[in-house]
């Protein structure tokens, strides 16, 4: 699947107004995140907003496999309208009681739809109100440079050993 959040960029209107059946030529996909091995492990996914796509695999195959991993996935987002897949991932923690979605919004007071759930930034706070050790889990998060960097010092500030957090960054989305 090619996921991309419309932006007002060149690139992003070239490719809003092409025609169905253009032909593209992509390169990737060329990131390494894979689900940990050891299921005795809990596994915490953070993303936020279209940083989702590649931990949303992870998920659709964990459910289908029923594999027993502990999952958590932290999903940051301005408002429910801007969520990309969250009726998918819940569709998803329906289908598969091992896996947790803790979606949260950061700009409620924008947004027409009603919220229930989590608001603010994935923080610490966060983490350790929802997770049954902080430090136990295999950590994977995606994103700008500037949201890997500070979801990599915030774990590294709540004791995460580095050998347990794979992350990736993406450039010009």
């Amino acid at each position: 699947m090619f996921t991309s959040r419309m932006r007002d960029t060149a690139f992003k209107r070239v490719l809003g107004s092409a025609p169905l059946g253009t032909r593209l030529h992509l390169d990737g996909p060329s990131g390494l995140m894979v689900l940990d091995q050891d299921p005795g492990r809990p596994v915490v996914i953070l993303a936020g907003g279209i940083g989702i796509t590649p931990f949303l695999s992870m998920a659709k195959h964990a459910a289908k496999h029923r594999l027993p991993h502990a999952i958590y996935l932290f999903y940051s987002n301005r408002r429910p309208e801007d969520a990309p897949f969250l009726d998918e991932l819940r569709a998803l923690e329906r289908a598969n009681p091992n896996f947790h979605l803790i979606p949260t919004m950061t700009q409620m007071h924008k947004s027409a739809l009603p919220w229930q759930g989590e608001t603010g930034p994935i923080g610490p706070k966060l983490l350790k109100s929802r997770l049954p050790d902080v430090k136990a889990a295999r950590y994977y998060f995606a994103g700008p440079p500037s949201m890997a960097m500070s979801m990599h010092a915030m774990l590294e500030e709540l004791g995460v050993d580095e050998n347990d957090m794979q992350s990736e960054e993406f450039y010009g989305y």
